[in-house]
């Protein structure tokens, strides 16, 4: 006599269903790569500092574009790889050869994307490097505003423990320097994504808050560092 297999556990229900309840969730798993991921949180830096000087220096079109993939391209690759090394600690439960060359394998995908826009990007610049010489005045401007709104983000994404003050007061900073900013912007599409790095680490850093505060009463995911 045959014994029927046990009924497979329920997930726990995520909520709402829908567009907007799907947008949450992946948000959600945005904050979550930025928070835990000390490589995310690189990568967010550097887009900043890509949105300034795309802001700051004159670029054509397919310039802005190219950049912009390329940005927004290793943001993907990092968050899979996130999602990968998850979904390999679930399904081996101790050391396996296979479950490191799979996790190094998808480490290399992202360095290689990486190194790629490193070097699409110095090209961009030695092509228009008149341009460059031209701008002295917007790169200094960018320069002034840029270096403290970097500090103010790469604060923001730290993942040391801090008064909820500092991190409130990181976030209005970068906002009004931002906004400085935009008002004199070689490109509007270079600011807005640069404000939006900015709205994603203040989102991280809630988050970061939030969770320590869980931990306090006892309750604290558990968390994978890479």
């Amino acid at each position: 006599m045959t014994h029927p297999h046990p009924p497979r556990p329920q997930f726990p229900h995520r909520g709402a269903a829908g567009l907007l309840a799907s947008f949450h969730h992946a948000w959600k798993g945005l904050i979550h790569t930025v928070v835990y991921q000390r490589n995310m949180r690189v990568h967010l830096v550097s887009g900043v500092l890509v949105g300034l000087v795309g802001s700051g220096i004159p670029l054509g079109l397919a310039e802005k574009v190219t950049l912009i993939f390329c940005v927004l391209l290793i943001f993907f690759a990092e968050i899979l790889n996130s999602a990968l090394e998850h979904l390999v600690d679930l399904a081996v439960q101790q050391f396996d050869e296979k479950a490191r060359l799979a996790k190094d394998a998808a480490a290399a995908g992202v360095m290689v994307l990486a190194l790629g826009t490193v070097v699409i990007f110095a090209a961009l610049l030695v092509h228009n490097w008149g341009t460059v010489l031209t701008s002295g005045p917007q790169i200094a401007r960018q320069v002034k505003l840029g270096l403290p709104f970097t500090a103010c983000v790469t604060l923001l994404v730290l993942p040391q423990a801090r008064p909820a003050w500092v991190d409130w007061l990181a976030f209005l900073g970068a906002g009004g320097l931002i906004a400085i900013q935009a008002t004199e912007t070689a490109s509007s599409v270079f600011s807005t994504l640069t404000a939006g790095l900015l709205v994603v680490a203040g989102a991280a850093a809630r988050e970061r808050r939030r969770e320590a505060a869980h931990k306090k009463t006892g309750g604290a995911p558990v968390a994978h560092h890479s």
